[in-house]
């Protein structure tokens, strides 16, 4: 999931969590774990409610809750790592 398209989404609609979590008919606790990606994901339901609310195209939708978030780490140059080594 990328949390940071969907808070700017946020931002651009003046919502907070407590109101989206408020919309979605669940506790801000559970909308921030769902957020965090340390508790349940968003349900069907939920995305579908979220890109009515803030008039997502399927594109934005599959980028923000189907795309893996891709660190850093992920990008940077191993190819040391992937060679075992000098080479002989």
């Amino acid at each position: 999931m990328r949390k940071e398209i969907l808070e700017a989404e946020m931002k651009l609609h003046h919502d907070t969590g407590q109101s989206l979590a408020d919309y979605l008919g669940i506790a801000r606790s559970t909308f921030s774990q769902k957020l965090n990606e340390s508790g349940t994901e968003f349900t069907k339901k939920e995305i579908t409610m979220i890109s009515v609310r803030y008039h997502l195209n399927p594109e934005k939708i599959v980028l923000i809750f189907f795309s893996p978030e891709v660190s850093k780490l992920d990008t940077s140059d191993t190819d040391s790592d992937l060679s075992g080594g000098p080479e002989a």
